[in-house]
């Protein structure tokens, strides 16, 4: 085994007291969103779209308020992941809003794919 220079022996030590002291160092991030889009676009066909429209415009009156609409960029914005995950999981009664998360209806796997699909429609 070769000799390593103060250097090298430094700059290696500095690598790994690195990576023992913060473990997401050298992960990629993966976004905002965990799930995949296109895997949740037919669920979105079969399970969103009478309510909040093929393009995500929302507008429906159902109890009172409009559907939102997922493709206002600004407000999207202001909504976190978990705010539409507790939404999508738990539903909203009072505005129509289906409990998608209840009863087994949508798997977690899902509803994140669901979270990243609504995600692509406010950036269109």
């Amino acid at each position: 085994m070769r000799n390593l220079s103060p250097a090298r022996c430094a700059a290696a030590l500095l690598i790994v007291a690195t990576a023992v002291a913060s473990p997401f160092a050298f992960t990629a991030s993966a976004g905002p969103s965990k799930g995949d889009p296109l895997a949740a676009k037919k669920l979105y066909t079969t399970k969103c779209v009478a309510c909040h429209k093929a393009d995500g415009s929302g507008g429906v009156k159902l109890t009172g308020n409009p559907t939102p609409s997922w493709k206002d960029a600004k407000r999207m914005a202001t909504v976190t992941d978990d705010q539409l995950r507790d939404c999508i999981t738990n539903g909203r009664p009072k505005s129509g809003m289906v409990a998608w998360g209840k009863n087994g209806q949508l798997k977690p796997a899902d509803i994140e794919n669901m979270i990243a699909y609504i995600r692509t429609i406010s950036k269109k």
